[in-house]
């Protein structure tokens, strides 16, 4: 055995060195190679499955995230065009500019319109209303003499009842995000904007799996070669949607950054098909920005930069939205015009090499303007705060401010942008005649106005700067409201017909009232002189204290309150000040009060908002619904009341609007004016709308301002502009008498008769028209010279020579 051992050892020690290493050297490098590799792929995978199923379950929350985050759209209600509608054509310009309808001649396109003499011919878009979906139309309207003479529907060759027209957008509530998007289907884009998109970004995207190797070794390249100072992209569109903010990856260009965008592509290619990833990116797509307000997708965009729909886009258009996606802000067609240009030049030139456009299409495309419009009104966020804010204290009742933001709501209101855009030039205009009085702070103004027929309201004035948020004075401020609560003093007299009437002889003279706490309240006329016997419709339009406070006493402030409580929810208290408006309301809470009268006796809750629409289009709350029918003797006494504040404007405290032309609406209004002119006011109302117009200050110092100095001037700026019907006053239940100064009916033609309407069967008895005899006198003009106003207006009883408060405000009120 030793022998052996020997021998092995001299054989070994005969073997080379290099041969005995290499031998026994090379199974064990490639056992700790595959060893070695074999725990980093266990090291890999251990991490990789984990942190891809962490990115799968991140891709399936912010894909489900992405279908809510959306703003909620406040709309202004549609206009309705039919046969009679008073309408004239700077206010339908002013609608459909409102809308972002174009005018371009011809009116074939939906949101276009073109306009040969009084004839309009309009495409409407289709919307969704709380009634459900109103389809596009294209249609023709006469406008003429202050109204529609016909509506004709030019695709179906007929004539129409009437038609409504897609409204204007007024605000934009939004989440956290201050992001504009508006979302689209795939099915809903054009082909030709989806071509291109890929054409331009990524030409494989319909055979790859969310990275494109082959792009990627290209931009590899292409940095090398040129020592990085070419870098060509290489990222496929569902590379840059998850890189878009969509997932949470940051834009800074590291490894780890571009690791996750890559894993995320894949994951997203893999979970959704094409359409979904293809929709996804167009609602996605960062396509620009006005201040902290982000616009993204191509829908937002074509309505941002051109005002249309994303199906009305032209060849340009197209081409400048997805020329704007490598750097929205670089080729910023608003601030950069050469730069976005040449971009969008260069994107036409792709799609006629693919084959998207042909030559004469490219030609034609290339030599056109940019064609950019202004930032749409409808893209401010909120253009209208007094207005919004009334409709987000509506809604308050009903949802919450995080179901209101961002939740993808529509919410259809009751403005008439039309009316809104009148009423800010009224007040403007008015406050610039008014001028600066060094002491007085400055003037403000709150505005309400209303339709008539349905108790919506379309316009509201918060402040004299429209677009400033804040104090709302229309629904916030409460003031005294003066002569405005006489009407309603009356209106109890007159719902005792057997008792009182529009011809009743009512006692002017001074008047003590004796209070619960001892003391004596004798309320004054404001000009300081009493009128004697006056007839009560003349008591009303000329605003006079004493015979209101008779009346008021007599009827009962009891009665009053219950009535105000009942109408309007105001709680008035029973002193007797009330009678004289010693009352602080808003003029929105005044409004719904006057809504009564105005609506011929309807009690009609104010709204703002006509319903609410889900992400989907379905009605969630309804607010427009119809009024319940007028008692019978609650119209008949609004419309006496009506009639009798109809006089005030023919002879009455309000007798300026007819210079101003108004006499035409016939319409009724009264006046309001509290201590030491500290705050003017006006309520007035045509067949179709009512205002109410607050004018004062913020320190509730003196203004100088009586309501038809004041507030009333604002109103007359408003309605001679806006179209409204005439007011009518009549029906049934009511009888025109003419009654000559000693309170019998008599014959129209009788030198002294009036025409006062009365309660059907409490007419006077009828005695045939006799001259009067020499000396007789009308009723209130006993012993007293005609002084100036009254020589003004016809009327006997003032001889105040200075411009006459035209209403009594409350004269010494009572200590409560």
């Amino acid at each position: 055995m030793a022998r052996n051992e020997d021998l092995d050892d001299d054989l070994d020690d005969d073997l080379p060195e290099d041969e005995d290493d290499d031998a026994g050297a090379a199974p064990g490098w490639r056992r700790r190679l595959l060893r070695w590799t074999a725990v980093v792929v266990a090291v890999g995978l251990g991490f990789l499955i984990p942190y891809t199923l962490y990115l799968n379950h991140q891709v399936t929350v912010r894909f489900g995230e992405l279908r809510w985050q959306l703003p909620t759209r406040v709309y202004a209600r549609p206009l309705v065009l039919a046969p009679g509608v008073a309408m004239d054509a700077r206010t339908l310009k002013t609608e459909l500019d409102a809308a972002s309808y174009r005018d371009d001649g011809k009116g074939e396109k939906p949101g276009t319109y073109g306009k040969d003499g009084n004839r309009w011919r309009i495409s409407s878009r289709g919307y969704l209303d709380v009634d459900g979906r109103i389809g596009p139309s294209r249609i023709e309207a006469v406008v003429s003499g202050g109204r529609v003479q016909s509506v004709r529907d030019l695709q179906r060759g007929r004539t129409v009842k009437s038609v409504r027209l897609d409204p204007a957008r007024i605000a934009t509530l939004y989440g956290q995000k201050q992001e504009e998007r508006r979302l689209v289907r795939i099915s809903e884009v054009p082909p030709i904007l989806t071509d291109t998109l890929q054409a331009v970004e990524d030409r494989d995207f319909a055979r790859h799996h969310g990275i494109d190797p082959s792009g990627m070794a290209r931009a590899l390249f292409v940095t090398v070669k040129t020592g990085g100072d070419v870098k060509q992209g290489a990222s496929t569109l569902t590379q840059q949607l998850a890189r878009s903010g969509l997932l949470g990856i940051g834009k800074e260009q590291t490894l780890s950054r571009k690791f996750n965008e890559i894993l995320y592509a894949l994951i997203i290619d893999a979970r959704y098909d094409k359409g979904v990833i293809l929709e996804t990116y167009m609602n996605q797509v960062d396509i620009g920005q006005r201040g902290s307000q982000a616009i993204h997708g191509f829908a937002s965009g074509a309505e941002f930069y051109f005002g249309r729909q994303i199906d009305d886009l032209t060849t340009e258009q197209v081409a400048l939205l997805v020329g704007l996606v490598k750097g929205p802000s670089w080729y910023n067609p608003r601030r950069n015009p050469e730069r976005a240009l040449d971009r969008r030049n260069l994107v036409l030139k792709k799609m006629l090499e693919t084959g998207i456009i042909d030559q004469k299409e490219y030609d034609r495309a290339v030599k056109t303007p940019l064609g950019v419009t202004e930032v749409p009104g409808s893209m401010v966020a909120n253009r209208f705060p007094a207005y919004v804010d009334l409709v987000r204290r509506q809604l308050a009742r009903d949802y919450s401010e995080e179901e209101l933001s961002g939740a993808g709501l529509t919410v259809m209101t009751g403005m008439s942008p039309s009316a809104q855009a009148y009423a800010e030039g009224a007040v403007t205009r008015t406050m610039k005649a008014l001028g600066t009085n060094s002491k007085r702070p400055p003037l403000q103004a709150g505005v309400v106005v209303t339709d008539v027929h349905t108790g919506q309201v379309v316009a509201v004035i918060g402040s004299r700067s429209f677009e400033e948020h804040g104090f709302n004075r229309a629904v916030q401020a409460q003031r005294p409201v003066g002569s405005l609560l006489k009407p309603f003093v009356y209106l109890l007299a007159l719902a005792q017909p057997d008792k009182y009437s529009l011809a009743t002889v009512i006692d002017d003279s001074p008047v003590s009232i004796t209070l619960d706490n001892g003391r004596r309240w004798n309320p004054g006329n404001s000009d300081g002189r009493s009128h004697g016997s006056v007839r009560m419709i003349d008591a009303l339009a000329m605003s006079y204290n004493q015979s209101t406070v008779r009346v008021g006493m007599d009827v009962g402030t009891e009665r009053l309150r219950e009535l105000l409580r009942t109408v309007a929810g105001i709680d008035a208290g029973t002193n007797p000040s009330v009678i004289l408006g010693s009352l602080d309301q808003s003029p929105y809470a005044m409004a719904q009060l006057y809504q009564f009268l105005a609506s011929g006796g309807e009690i009609q809750p104010l709204h703002a908002v006509r319903g609410v629409l889900d992400g989907n289009g379905k009605a969630l709350n309804r607010y427009d619904v119809a009024p319940k029918p007028a008692q019978p003797g609650d119209a008949v006494a609004a419309r006496l009341v009506t009639s009798a504040l109809q006089h005030a404007v023919t002879s009455g405290t309000a007798r300026p609007l007819l210079s101003d032309g108004l006499g035409r609406l016939q319409p009724a209004g009264k006046t309001g004016t509290s201590n030491d002119s500290r705050d003017s006011w006006f309520a007035g109302w045509t067949g179709d709308h009512l205002a109410v117009v607050w004018v004062g200050n913020d320190q509730n110092a003196p203004t100088g301002l009586y309501g038809a100095t004041g507030a009333m001037r604002v109103w007359s700026g408003l309605f001679s502009r806006l179209p409204t019907a005439p007011l009518q006053v009549g029906g049934k239940g009511v009888d025109w008498v003419w009654i000559r100064g000693d309170g019998h009916a008599t014959d129209p033609g009788c030198p002294d008769a009036r025409r006062i309407g009365f309660v059907s069967g409490f007419a006077p008895e009828y005695q045939p028209c006799l001259l009067a005899e020499e000396g007789e006198v009308e009723p209130g003009t006993e012993g007293e010279e005609r002084g100036f106003w009254s020589k003004l207006f016809g009327i006997g009883g003032d001889k105040d020579d200075s411009p006459p408060p035209p209403d009594n405000a409350p004269s010494n009120p009572p200590a409560p």
